[in-house]
C-alpha cells in the first residue's frame, strides 16, 4: 500500500473555532481528511491490540496552537507514521485499522447508510445492477455480485473489482484495484465520469490457479470472458493462425480448449499498461509494460517491426520505491515523456550475481505497477508457505472517534458513522472529480517512499551467474 499525506485542509466546527484536516491518500487516489486526534486514537487503539514494538512512535502533541510551520512539520511526521504502518502487513489487515479506513471514507463524503444502486459490468459489458448499502465495503459488494452471478463462495477470493476506463479512441485503462478498507460506492464518486466503470476480473497471477477456476462452470464463463476480451485487445499476443483457431472454438462455444489454448501464448494472465519511459537499457527509452508470470515485461518501441523484448524477474527486485518527477532536481529529462509530470517506479535489480542496478520507469501507471509487484510477491510467498488465498482480517474492535470527538463502537459488516448528516462539512476537495493532472499536482512536492525508505521484497532471491 502506497499512503500519503499530501496536503492539509481548514475545517470549521460550526461553533467559529477551526481546525486542521490531513488529506490521506491510498495508492494515489484521496481517501479521507481526519484530525490528528482521530489518528493518535487509532494509535492508541493498535498499541492495546499489537505490541508497543509493532506499532511505530506517534508525533507528539504540541500544547499551544500550531505555526504554519509546525502544520507541515505535523503533516510530514503523520505521513512516516501512516506509511510505516502500511508496510506491516499484521497492522493494515487488522479490523481496528481497516475500520478506521473505512469509516472516515465514509465521515469525509458525509455518507449516510442507505440503500443504493451500484454498476458492476464484466468484460463482455455484462451489467450487473447491483443493489448494495453505500456504506458496504469491498468485499461485501464482491459478494453481492458473485452471488448475483451464481458464483459458490469457495471462488471469491479469486476474483476482485477493478476500476477501469474506457478511452476516447476505444482502449481500455486499467485504473486500480478496489481495496477492502473502502466502500465501492463513494469511491465511484471521485470518478465522476461514465468513461469509467467497475468491472469484475481474475485477482491472481500464477496460471496453475486456472485448473480450480475451471472445475466451475460459473468461475469457468469468467475466466473465459476475460481471456476473449485480453485477446481481443492484443494483451495476449498470437499469429493469424492461432487467432484462426481461437475462433473456431469460440463459434463451438467450446470454453475450456479455449483457455487451454490461450495459455499457452505469450502475455497470457498479464496486465498490460499505457505505453511509457525507463531509463534501461538507455535513457528515455519508449517501452510497452506488462505485469504477470512473476516479471514485468518490457517490449521496446521503435520505429520499425521489429521489437526488443526483455523481462525483469521479481524474484530477483531486491526492493522499489514510488517518487513523483516533482522531486527531482533536474526534470528536463522527464518532459520528453509526456505534457504532464509523472510517477515513477524505481526497482533494485540484479542484473548478475555481484551487480545490483536501479531501473526507473517514468508513468502515470507507476502506483499500481507497484501493487501489482507487491501482490505477486505476496502470491509467491502464500504458495511457499502453503497458505490459503483467503484473505484474512486479524480481529479486533474499533472504537472510531469522529471529528467532533464522539466516539462508537464500528462492525466492519454494517458500518455507519453519519446516522444524520447535521455535521457534516465536506471539502470541495473531495468532490473533485478524479484527473490523473490533478492527482500529480497534490503530489508535487509528496515522495511516495514508505516510512522505511523502499518497500522491501522478501521473496529476493540470491541467485547466481549461470542463473541470469
Amino acid at each position: 500500500m502506497h499512503f500519503s499525506i499530501p496536503d492539509t485542509q481548514e475545517f470549521n466546527d460550526g461553533n467559529g473555532s477551526t481546525y486542521i484536516g490531513f488529506n490521506i491518500h491510498i495508492n494515489g487516489v484521496f481517501h479521507c481528511s481526519v484530525r490528528y486526534r482521530q489518528l493518535h486514537n487509532l494509535h492508541e487503539q493498535l498499541k492495546k491490540e499489537f505490541s508497543s514494538e509493532l506499532v511505530p512512535s506517534f508525533p507528539p502533541k504540541k500544547l499551544l496552537p500550531l505555526s504554519g510551520g509546525q502544520v507541515e512539520e505535523r503533516r510530514l511526521l503523520l505521513e512516516k507514521y501512516i506509511q510505516t504502518l502500511g508496510q506491516d502487513p499484521k497492522l493494515i489487515s487488522s479490523e481496528i485499522f481497516v475500520g478506521f479506513l473505512l469509516s472516515a471514507q465514509q465521515e469525509t463524503a458525509c455518507e449516510k447508510k442507505q440503500e443504493r444502486t451500484l454498476d458492476i459490468y464484466l468484460l463482455n459489458n455484462y451489467h450487473i445492477p447491483l443493489k448494495v448499502l453505500s456504506t458496504d465495503r469491498t468485499r461485501q459488494v464482491l459478494t453481492k455480485a458473485c452471488k448475483h452471478l451464481n458464483l459458490p463462495l469457495l471462488y471469491i477470493g479469486y476474483f476482485s473489482l477493478f476500476f477501469i476506463k474506457r478511452e476516447e479512441n476505444g482502449e481500455i485503462t486499467i485504473i486500480r484495484k478496489l481495496q477492502d478498507f473502502e466502500s465501492p460506492y463513494i469511491s465511484s464518486k471521485i470518478y465522476n465520469d461514465t468513461s469509467f466503470r467497475i468491472v469484475l476480473r481474475k485477482s491472481y497471477w500464477d496460471s496453475e490457479y486456472d485448473n480450480e477456476i475451471m472445475k466451475n462452470p460459473i468461475a469457468l464463463n469468467l475466466l473465459y470472458i476475460q481471456t476473449v476480451f485480453d485477446i481481443e485487445k492484443g494483451w495476449i499476443i498470437c499469429n493469424k493462425d492461432i487467432k484462426t483457431e481461437l475462433a473456431q472454438l469460440q463459434a463451438c462455444l467450446d470454453k475450456h480448449s479455449y483457455i487451454e489454448l490461450a495459455r499457452t501464448l505469450k502475455y497470457y494472465g498479464f496486465i498490460q499498461f499505457n505505453p511509457c519511459y525507463c531509463d534501461y537499457p538507455e535513457p528515455q527509452t519508449k517501452v510497452l509494460l506488462a505485469a504477470g508470470g512473476q516479471e514485468l515485461s518490457l517490449r521496446i518501441v521503435g520505429d520499425g517491426p521489429f521489437v526488443k523484448e526483455g523481462c525483469f524477474k521479481v524474484t530477483r527486485m531486491r526492493c522499489w520505491r514510488i517518487t513523483a518527477t516533482h522531486n527531482k532536481q533536474n526534470t528536463a529529462a522527464n518532459s520528453k515523456c509526456t505534457g504532464n509530470p509523472d510517477l515513477e517506479l524505481s526497482f533494485e535489480y540484479l542484473m548478475s550475481k555481484d551487480k545490483l542496478q536501479w531501473i526507473t520507469i517514468t508513468s502515470e501507471q507507476a502506483i499500481l505497477m507497484s501493487v501489482c509487484l507487491q501482490s505477486m510477491v505476496d502470491e509467491l510467498l502464500i504458495k511457499k508457505n502453503g497458505d490459503s488465498r483467503k484473505e484474512n482480517t486479524i480481529k479486533g474492535n474499533l472504537v472510531y472517534m469522529k471529528r467532533d470527538g464522539s466516539s462508537h463502537s464500528v462492525c466492519l459488516d454494517n458500518p455507519d458513522v453519519n446516522p444524520t448528516q447535521n455535521h457534516c462539512n465536506p471539502s470541495p476537495k473531495t468532490q473533485e472529480s478524479f484527473s490523473i493532472k490533478k492527482l500529480q499536482e497534490k503530489f508535487s512536492t509528496v515522495s511516495f517512499k514508505s516510512g522505511r525508505e523502499f518497500v522491501e521484497n522478501h521473496a529476493f532471491e540470491g541467485i547466481g551467474d549461470d542463473d541470469l
